[in-house]
Formats: C-alpha cells, structure tokens, sequence
C-alpha cells in the first residue's frame, strides 16, 4: 500500500494502534499535540536526540528494516543508560521517500517496539514527512534518574579505573564483511549485465552470502543491544562510576570526550582489550590490526566508565565488566601501552559525523 492512501494522519492512527503505554509518568502520549509526561517527585529528567540518515549511518541493501528499527531506538536508550539512568519514553521522527510502502513503515514500527518492550519505555509522538532523499530517522528518548545517581563524563580523577563492558570492534568486523559482500554482489551484477546473461541476473536476484560462523558479527552491527543490564548490575554492587560514556564512536574518540571533559590523561593497555574470537579471526582474514579496530571501531554501544581505585575488586567481579587502565593526571597525556611495553598517544580516528 501507498503512503499516500493513508495519508499523514491515517499512517500515525495505524501505527498508534500497537503502541500502549506502560510508565506512570506516561500521562499522554500519542493522539494529542504534545504529549504529557510528569515527572517522578524528586527525580531528573534527561534528554537525548540522534538523527539516523539512509547513506550516511545505515545502507538499507544490507540492513532489514525491523533491525534498523531496533537499532534506532537502542543507540538513544544507550545514551540514557550511558547518564546511569532509565529510559521511559521516546519519540520518533520519520522522513520517507516515495520508495517506501506501508509495510515497510509497519516492519521499521515492529522492531522499535520490540526495543521499546525489552526496556520498558513508552512511544510518546513523533513527526512524519516526505524526503527527496531517502529514508531518516530522528529519535529523542526521555529517561530519569534520581539526583545522586546521574553520571556526567566530567568527574573522572587521576587514579581511577577505566573499565569498560562487553567486547569491542565486532559491530565494525560486522560491517566490513557486510560492505565486502556488497561490492562483490554488485560486481556480479556488473558483469552479467555487460554479458547481457539474463538467466545470470534471475540467478543474482536470489542470491544470499553465506554467513555461517560470523553471525555474532551480524547481530552486532545490526542488532546492537543497549547495556542497561550493565548499569544494573554497577548499582546492585554498590558501585557508582565518576565518569561514563558509551561507546558509539569508537574507544578512542569516547576516551578522549571523558579525559577532555574531566581534564586528566589516561593509560590502558592493549593486552587488556576485550576481543571476541570472531572479531581477532575476521581482521585476521581482512589483514586488518584487531586492535586498531577494537580502538577505532565504533558502534558497540558498550560502556565505557570509570570508578574509584578502592572499588577494584567490587567491580571486577562484576559480570562482563573488564578493567582496561587507569586515569592519570593531564599532563601525562593519553596513551595506549602496547603488548611489547611501547606507548603510543591515542588517536580519535573513529567515525567523524561531519567529516566528508
């Protein structure tokens, strides 16, 4: 179906129809010209917004709808877990080209709701428009947090320990494989149209790549998880990080906001990096540095915090939680210490949203 039967109104009665609301301080949420939220006594809001443009940050030739639909809403809900607090609402912005039908808005709706329903957060309003261009989303999520509980990227201090959950440079592998096997499908496709082989191109129409043993790559560039359970987990031991951030852009770029933020140096060491196996065997076969990957990756969406140095053992018997260095003071700059002793300045070479 059309966008256009529809029409603006009738495209938002449709998808409001699966949207139910679950906080108390969802008041109003979806039908009216604004929603109306109120607030928790005692508690602080905070806010976040990032826009997601079709050829810039997703490739919709290799990424499912319902993924970049769930993939949308995580990356904001990160940002929440990333302040220690909880996310409850979001709203979503839609501008769509005449490409897309209503099913495929309904496919994009279904995996956002399917993030929405892991965390407990509530779809609130939105916008739609056309675009000329493509497909963009724009998501801003509401979470709150008591007071004493919200962590700033600024309060870091010498001595402290950077620590950092889950593994790091998967998302980016996923991405290099699901890139190779782009460029050498539409070779393919080159070749048997200059062929003129039409039989070759039906064949092509269908064709898959086989992705067995490097599906955990997959899910982790396009099925990313939020890692409140890691925030949960640092409450539950009694631990309040100084600093957090997580890790959208690549360790280095998000090392160097915290250190920038809280006007100290760092040290972390290149043996205590946390790597999947198919990570270090997919740089491998691509001649790729795993480290520099695991550095410079980006789209993890781990956390990336640092904590007081009397809590090393609170929090290194937390689950999925690695120590990977130390804060130092700012003189000392930001420095990567290699496998073999060496000390190398740390660079922000992950992704630049601006750059070219």
């Amino acid at each position: 179906m059309e966008i256009s039967e529809l029409g603006e109104f009738g495209l938002i009665e449709r998808l409001a129809k699966e949207i139910t609301t679950k906080n108390a301080s969802t008041l109003k949420g979806v039908g009216d010209d604004c929603a109306v939220l109120a607030p928790t006594e005692g508690m602080r809001q905070v806010v976040t917004t990032d826009l997601l443009m079709e050829g810039v940050h997703f490739d919709l030739t290799y990424v499912p709808l319902r993924h970049l639909g769930y993939k949308a809403v995580m990356v904001n809900l990160s940002d929440v877990f990333a302040m220690n607090a909880q996310p409850r609402q979001i709203t979503v912005s839609l501008a769509l080209s005449s490409k897309f039908c209503v099913e495929d808005i309904d496919e994009l709706y279904a995996g956002m709701r399917m993030a929405c329903e892991k965390w407990g957060v509530d779809i609130v309003g939105g916008d739609t428009t056309a675009s000329l261009t493509g497909l963009a989303i724009s998501i801003t999520a509401i979470g709150e947090a008591r007071p004493e509980d919200i962590v700033l990227r600024s309060e870091a201090k010498p001595t402290d320990l950077i620590c950092v959950s889950g593994n790091l440079g998967a998302a980016y592998m996923g991405l290099q494989l699901l890139e190779r096997e782009k460029i050498i499908y539409n070779e393919q496709v080159e070749k048997a149209r200059k062929s003129g082989s039409k039989e070759q191109m039906e064949l092509l129409r269908d064709a898959q790549p086989d992705f067995s043993g490097r599906e955990y790559l997959l899910e982790r560039q396009l099925k990313p998880e939020a890692r409140g359970d890691i925030t949960d987990a640092l409450r539950e031991a009694g631990i309040h990080p100084t600093s957090m951030i997580d890790i959208s852009d690549g360790l280095s770029s998000e090392l160097m906001h915290i250190c920038h933020q809280s006007r100290t140096g760092c040290r972390i060491y290149e043996e205590r990096l946390p790597l999947d196996y198919e990570t270090a065997a997919m740089a491998e076969e691509l001649n790729l540095n795993v480290s520099t990957c695991a550095l410079n990756g980006g789209e993890d969406y781990e956390l990336l915090f640092t904590v007081p140095l009397t809590q090393n053992d609170a929090v290194s018997s937390v689950k999925d939680v690695h120590v990977i260095g130390y804060v130092t003071e700012a003189d000392k700059g930001l420095a990567l210490i290699t496998r073999d002793g060496g000390e190398h300045q740390l660079k922000a070479q992950g992704w630049n949203h601006l750059k070219p």
